[in-house]
């Protein structure tokens, strides 16, 4: 796997229990924690990661209507 550049969540405050995320090449999105980020990677595709983030929104979304 080609070195990643990891970005934190805009949504994180400081701490680790923050999301980041990296793209490679090859246009995979790669998932990790902060607390160890070399540890558990989860890796999708972009068309599955913005699934994720739809389904993330709507349920935050109704949460606050």
């Amino acid at each position: 796997m080609p070195e990643l550049t990891w970005q934190k969540s805009s949504y994180c405050q400081e701490g680790n229990s923050c999301v980041h995320i990296a793209t490679d090449p090859t246009g995979t999105v790669h998932l990790t924690e902060s607390s160890d980020p070399t540890a558990a990677i989860l890796s999708t595709t972009p068309t599955a990661f913005a699934a994720l983030l739809r389904t993330t929104q709507r349920r935050a979304d109704a949460k606050t209507a």
